[in-house]
């Protein structure tokens, strides 16, 4: 008769990037990590941002999915496939790694970035998007000053 044992796992970590690379040794190499968004103005369509998860502490095979959600709290903005979660004893990691592209944000404002385990939300957390300070432009010089 197989093993059956299922625990829950706990989400060890979630952090947002620009990109995430791997080593030949296994290692995973975040690259710009970042926990708010600021571009000169809205719209604004992001090449690539990547949400990795660590979850540690479990037993068995789940279903994980990412998401980030609008300002507004409850329209979701992207959403990734469900990607299993697989461990196979109580001591064993399984990070999960997802790359969102040409994501649009239409305006500044708390977005969220949401992780559900089996459709349960396991953590949400603010991503938040503003509009970057235009520098002040230098006045024109008065003619005949230099």
């Amino acid at each position: 008769m197989p093993d059956t044992t299922q625990m829950l796992p706990d989400l060890q970590s979630s952090l947002v990037c620009d990109d995430v690379r791997q080593e030949h040794n296994g290692k995973f190499i975040l690259i710009g990590l970042f926990d708010a968004l600021a571009v000169p103005a809205y719209p604004a369509v992001f090449q690539r941002i990547c949400v990795v998860n660590r979850w540690c502490c479990g037993q068995g095979l789940y279903h994980q999915q990412s998401r980030i959600i609008k300002p507004d709290g409850v329209s979701v903005l992207v959403e990734g496939k469900e990607i299993p979660v697989k461990l196979d004893t109580e001591m064993a990691t399984a990070t999960s790694v997802e790359f969102f592209v040409n994501v649009r944000f239409d305006a500044e404002g708390v977005y969220w970035v949401e992780i559900r385990l089996e459709g349960d939300i396991k953590v949400r957390y603010p991503l938040r998007a503003s509009v970057l300070p235009q520098p002040p432009v230098a006045p024109a010089p008065e003619p005949g000053r230099a």
